[in-house]
């Protein structure tokens, strides 16, 4: 019985979970934290970790670098009319295997003395109030605070009543692994490529010197990996020759936002506080940084601050949705040239014109510089290159209904 009385209970070790053990961990917490499975666990990604996120997992004490992956200097789009690059404004980014990353988090919340209690599912029966316990191996669970990172179909997040939620996208995500070697041009550092075609996008990412991880997304139900990367011309000739060293797997991957993220001593993270497509690549970094705020919130509650009954989840709850207002933005932003393929080819097509937007909007995304900056500084150049791409007879009808380019940012 004794050892599930802890101050911080948190149902899932996903990425997200472990994350969140280690923050409030370096905070000072008791943590015991359970899942239904056992390490590693993996899910599909496209395992790129982006200059920012790999900044913040160095703050959870976790150090990426070439051991671990193949590091990318920038980001790649392509389709079969246009071509854009660009490098990363600072840093690198690191592509990882999602199991290796999760040894790593393991290893780091283990070093911390956080608590596990594997292959251990969760218990939780509708119509109980929050404030009640959940149990787990058929024993209750006292804790202080109740963490749930138990991904998209949360049972925690049902349980607490926190359901409420607006879906902006729906759509299906695969992921295998390749071996090939030169891939990458040896002259050119290696990039992540997203590729763009007309059942959805391929992206990618370097894992190791001779392997890469190939995910992929569509809006069709009913379409696969394989039919994905077969209708792009320049992937399917690439991969003709590279070996398989995963089997293919797939998951759903949403652009949703819930009206609260916390109820009393309750809060969520990672997927189970809402997502942003995974076009974004922010799924990871999102966890990160949602792990160093949750820990803000509680620090004031942890036995060594000296006033333990001061903290709360309002910090968290108020600052959540800021963390995912960027990457929802650009999966909007994404998503509505993967709607229409003319607006699509016009974007990519001004910015392969103007190289120099593509850098500028690649920093916004990855917080080197804000989104009002841009579109105040670069708004109407790109406006101009943008429109500079349709046939004069066809500005309008090459555009989607009601879009319109607006480039005033309020003061």
């Amino acid at each position: 019985m004794s050892n599930n009385i802890c101050d911080v209970f948190i149902a899932g070790a996903g990425p997200a979970g472990l994350s969140a053990a280690i923050a409030l961990r370096q905070r000072g917490a008791d943590v015991l934290l359970a899942d239904a499975l056992r390490p590693p666990i993996d899910k599909p990604c496209g395992e790129g970790i982006m200059p920012d996120s790999r900044h913040t997992l160095a703050e959870l004490g976790i150090h990426l670098d070439s051991r671990h992956g193949a590091e990318f200097t920038g980001i790649t789009f392509a389709s079969d009319r246009s071509r854009v690059s660009a490098d990363f404004p600072a840093g690198t980014g690191i592509g990882i295997r999602r199991t290796t990353l999760h040894t790593l988090l393991l290893e780091r919340a283990t070093q911390l003395g956080v608590r596990f209690s594997w292959n251990t599912p969760l218990v939780v029966k509708s119509g109980l109030p929050p404030n009640r316990p959940p149990t787990l191996a058929n024993q209750p669970i006292t804790y202080r605070w109740l963490i749930g990172a138990d991904g998209q179909a949360s049972r925690v997040r049902a349980w607490a009543n926190l359901d409420t939620a607006h879906l902006r996208s729906r759509r299906f995500g695969f992921r295998a692994h390749y071996r090939i070697s030169h891939w990458f041009s040896e002259s050119q550092p290696p990039h992540v490529e997203v590729h763009w075609g007309p059942l959805g996008q391929a992206y990618i990412t370097p894992t190791a010197p001779d392997e890469i991880c190939v995910s992929a997304m569509t809006r069709h139900p009913n379409i696969r990996l394989n039919e994905i990367l077969n209708a792009i011309p320049t992937l399917r000739d690439k991969l003709a020759t590279a070996t398989p060293t995963s089997s293919e797997r797939g998951c759903l991957t949403l652009t949703r936002r819930l009206r609260r993220v916390t109820r009393n001593n309750v809060a969520l993270i990672g997927a189970a506080s809402g997502s942003a497509d995974a076009i974004t690549g922010e799924g990871l970094g999102l966890a990160f940084r949602q792990a160093l705020l949750l820990a803000d919130s509680l620090a004031p509650a942890m036995p060594d601050s000296g006033n333990p009954e001061s903290g709360n989840l309002n910090l968290y709850q108020s600052r959540h949705a800021a963390i995912l207002a960027l990457p929802q933005r650009m999966a909007s932003l994404l998503l509505l040239l993967d709607r229409h393929p003319r607006l699509r080819n016009q974007t990519l097509q001004a910015f392969a014109n103007r190289p120099a937007l593509f850098r500028e909007l690649l920093a916004v995304h990855i917080g080197e510089q804000t989104l009002p900056h841009f579109l105040l500084h670069q708004g109407p150049s790109f406006a101009t290159s943008l429109l500079a791409t349709q046939r004069p007879t066809k500005a309008r009808q090459d555009m989607p209904p009601n879009l319109t380019i607006e480039t005033k940012v309020s003061s």
